[in-house]
C-alpha cells in the first residue's frame, strides 16, 4: 500500500481491507491478499473529542473481521475492462434473489432540494452507488435524468465518477470513497452525544468511514432528552454530499444546498 498507493503509510492498522475482496476476514487461508486496490485507509476524526465525550470516535478505527464476503470488482478490472463500457451495468436492487431478502437501508439521491429518481432498495451486503463505472452492478446515479439542471449541478456530476461502496458490517455502516473528489458525511453516529454544534466528516478519495455505529445508535436511542433544534431528526438517515461540503465550516449550511447528495435510510432490521 505504501509503495502503490499512500506514500505516507506509517502503520497496518490505518487499512482497512475491502468487503468485497474474497479474501477478507478469511481465518487461516491458503493465500493472503496483499492488492493494495483492495483496502481503504480509515478516516479518523480531524480533531480530537472532548474530555466530556461519552462516545470515542476511535472505536471506528479498529481492524474488521468479516466473512462470505464475494469480490464483484476491483478497481483495476474497472480501469482495465476493454470490452465493458460505462452504460454496461444492472440494477442489483430488482433481481429476483434479491427480492426474496429483507432490505437494509434505502438510498435517496437529491439534486439540492430535488429527489431525483426512485429510493434505490439494499439487499445485498454492500452496494456501489457512481455516476460512471464501467463494470460492477449498483445505483447508477448517471442513468438518472432531470430536466433544466444547473450549471453547478452539473459540473458537480461530472466529478462523482466511481462514487462509493457503502457496506453493511458487524460493527456498522461504512462508506469507501471511490471517486477523485472528496465526500461529506454527517450521521447521528458520528456526532458528539449532547453536542449542538454539526459534525461534517469530510473523507478523501481511498478513505473508508464508518458512517452508522449500530452500537452507538443504540446508546443514543435510549439517551434522556435528546434536544435537536435543526427540524425533523432521523436516529436511522445518513447524510453524504459529493464534491461540496455543507455546514458549520462551509459556506452552505444545510445540505439541501449541495448539489448532488444521497440520503440513507436505515432499516430497524439488523
Amino acid at each position: 500500500g505504501k509503495l502503490f498507493r499512500w506514500p505516507d503509510l506509517q502503520h497496518p492498522a490505518e487499512l482497512k481491507p475491502l468487503c468485497e475482496c474474497q479474501s477478507f476476514g478469511v481465518a487461516d487461508g491458503p493465500t493472503v491478499c496483499c492488492n493494495p486496490y483492495h483496502f481503504s485507509r480509515l478516516c479518523g476524526p480531524e480533531s480530537p473529542p472532548p474530555p466530556y465525550s461519552r462516545l470515542s470516535p476511535n472505536d471506528e478505527q479498529k481492524p474488521l473481521d468479516l466473512s462470505d464476503s464475494t469480490l464483484s470488482y476491483t478497481e483495476t478490472e474497472a480501469t482495465n475492462s476493454p470490452n465493458v463500457t460505462p452504460g454496461d451495468f444492472s440494477d442489483a436492487s430488482t433481481s429476483p434473489d434479491a427480492m426474496k431478502r429483507s432490505h437494509w437501508c434505502n438510498v435517496a439521491y437529491w439534486e439540492h432540494r430535488t429527489r431525483v429518481g426512485r429510493l434505490y432498495t439494499v439487499y445485498e451486503q454492500s452496494v456501489s452507488i457512481f455516476y460512471d463505472l464501467p463494470q460492477g452492478n449498483g445505483f447508477c446515479l448517471g442513468q438518472l435524468n432531470l430536466e433544466n439542471r444547473s450549471e453547478t449541478v452539473r459540473r458537480t456530476r461530472s466529478k462523482i465518477g466511481y462514487g462509493i461502496l457503502l457496506s453493511k458490517e458487524p460493527d456498522g455502516v461504512w462508506a469507501y470513497n471511490r471517486s477523485e473528489h472528496p465526500i461529506f458525511v454527517n450521521s447521528p453516529t458520528l456526532d458528539i452525544p449532547n453536542c449542538r454544534t454539526l459534525i461534517v466528516r469530510k473523507v478523501m478519495p481511498g478513505y473508508s468511514i464508518k458512517v452508522f455505529d449500530y452500537e452507538k445508535s443504540c446508546l443514543l436511542q435510549h439517551a434522556a432528552e435528546l434536544d435537536y433544534t435543526d427540524g425533523p431528526y432521523d436516529p436511522n438517515s445518513v447524510r453524504i454530499s459529493f464534491a461540496k461540503g455543507w455546514g458549520p465550516c462551509y459556506s452552505r449550511q444545510f445540505i439541501t444546498s449541495c448539489p448532488c447528495w444521497l440520503e440513507i435510510l436505515l432499516s430497524n432490521n439488523r
